[in-house]
């Protein structure tokens, strides 16, 4: 079988074991055709065991999609906790929320991305229309905006998005993942809405407690006016700054050789280039550019040197400076961005063997609903997206090397029995908790052992357990069991609910 990685020209042979022999072509291959050949190797060993072997036997294969992965309960706990921490802080920040379909027109999705389109999941088409799954939640977004005539809003959307990206999983990059966006939309005073996003992201991943981290921050405007002074041509703008965008991945001396060799940028615009992109600073820096030879030539620097000023005057009465960074080198590769630019970058995981990249990114995106409006009416936005893979990742680990057990169930209440025959009577005081709002749970046998059903809730981490026996039932009372202290105290019927409410509300 013969796989043609078409964008390098290169032609490989597949072997019987899924291995790939080259027969002529580059000595390097680009990541998009590296994605393409695994592709078609895994299309390829998943219809040979289809097939079956020599024996004839229908095989399957038990494996998730190359980029996906399954959450067992614990790893379904931890995320839980992060998108509850997520979504009280949007929301306490006034946002309400929308959904979007996942997949769009494809024609909705086409040119938003710059070079990053390519990684879009194309579906066939489907009755005449030509769809794609959605990238991120920002385009649907701005299409959203656009289709209901909406010009103020201030919205989160928690919801899966998917790219044909080469995955990294130990790092927290799939091919099918969750985004979380919070995004302003509407005319207002400049940098207001903008130090807010910046705050919620601060606040976010304080209260995930991952240990350090700093957001950078940049403006478009700025980027541009410092290629137009440093003798970037006009055309070569957004592929020069998709180039700058990989200087957290790359060393200095590797992005100037893509610019230089790759997309002909001369070695004297790239060094005036470099010498820019190494400054970080705050308002100080701001104030020094705008006095800049050169930087001060370009009206577009200029504007966005002074809205990074104002932005940092905000952001020290929000009192988040501590963590934040002007950084000349952040360059963020999505085509939309009009103006201030952002990424939140840990500093360290806290735990060792992970490492992740940016935990959150966004900006303003001005022009992004007008493409979509049929007039080309305008609505000003500005977001942020946290990376909540990534973040996962980084709880995950953390989790499984503490000792700390965590609950996969929220049960207060375990319903046992002390003696055979009672499973009647357990049903009927299971009902009473259910019915009452409780969280509770009761053994699918007839006469479970004691030992069985106390054990079942050391394990689960059920703090207390209601005990029926012959004698507590002629009486009128429940037995009531701390599991943690092994404490047990009989409690009138009439009465157990409020106690169960009361000794679980404290433990909260």
């Amino acid at each position: 079988m013969v796989v043609e990685a078409s964008c390098c020209g290169d032609i490989f042979l597949t072997t019987g074991t899924g291995r790939l022999v080259r027969i002529k072509g580059k000595d390097e291959l680009c990541g998009f055709c590296i994605l393409q050949i695994d592709e078609e190797v895994a299309k390829l060993l998943e219809l040979k065991a289809r097939l079956g072997g020599d024996d004839g036997k229908h095989q399957f294969v038990l494996k998730t999609a190359k980029g996906t992965r399954d959450y067992n309960p614990k790893q379904m706990a931890i995320r839980e906790k992060v998108f509850n921490t997520i979504i009280s802080c949007f929301k306490r920040h006034g946002a309400e929320t929308i959904d979007t379909p996942v997949f769009e027109l494809k024609e909705t999705l086409t040119g938003k991305y710059g070079e990053d389109s390519k990684l879009i999941y194309d579906l066939k088409d489907q009755g005449g229309e030509l769809l794609s799954l959605r990238y991120d939640l920002t385009v649907p977004f701005a299409r959203y905006l656009a289709m209901n005539k909406i010009t103020n809003i201030k919205r989160y959307h928690i919801a899966k998005v998917y790219r044909r990206d080469n995955p990294a999983m130990t790092r927290g990059r799939y091919r099918e993942f969750y985004q979380c966006d919070f995004d302003i939309a509407g005319q207002y005073d400049a940098m207001i809405p903008d130090a807010e996003c910046l705050k919620i992201v601060y606040e976010i991943l304080s209260q995930l407690d991952l240990g350090d981290f700093r957001i950078k921050v940049n403006d478009r405007r700025i980027l541009d006016g410092m290629f137009a002074v440093c003798g970037v041509p006009d055309d070569k703008f957004r592929t020069i700054c998709s180039t700058v965008d990989k200087l957290d991945k790359m060393p200095w001396e590797d992005v100037k050789k893509e610019m230089v060799n790759e997309k002909g940028l001369s070695e004297e615009a790239a060094d005036q280039i470099g010498e820019y992109v190494s400054m970080q600073g705050g308002m100080d820096l701001a104030e020094r550019l705008l006095q800049d030879q050169k930087m001060s030539q370009s009206k577009q620097a200029c504007a966005g040197l002074s809205d990074i000023k104002l932005l940092f005057s905000y952001l020290q009465l929000f009192q988040v400076t501590d963590k934040v960074v002007f950084d000349l080198s952040l360059a963020r590769g999505l085509d939309y961005y009009t103006g201030i630019i952002y990424e939140a970058v840990l500093s360290q995981a806290g735990v060792e063997s992970v490492s992740v990249g940016s935990v959150a990114g966004g900006g303003r995106y001005d022009g992004l609903v007008g493409m979509f409006d049929p007039k080309g009416r305008k609505v000003p936005c500005v977001g942020v997206s946290i990376g909540i893979e990534r973040i996962f990742s980084i709880m995950e680990q953390k989790a499984e090397a503490s000792a700390e057990k965590v609950r996969t169930t929220e049960v207060q209440v375990m319903v046992a029995s002390a003696q055979k025959n009672l499973l009647e009577e357990r049903l009927k005081l299971v009902t009473e908790l259910w019915n009452a709002g409780i969280k509770a749970e009761v053994m699918y046998k007839k006469n479970p052992k004691l030992l069985s059903q106390l054990q079942h809730c050391e394990e689960s981490g059920i703090p207390l357990v209601a005990i029926l026996g012959e004698q507590e039932l002629k009486d009128g009372v429940v037995k009531l069991r701390v599991v943690a202290t092994r404490e047990e105290v009989d409690i009138c019927r009439a009465d157990l609910i409020e106690e169960v409410r009361r000794r679980t509300s404290d433990a909260s």
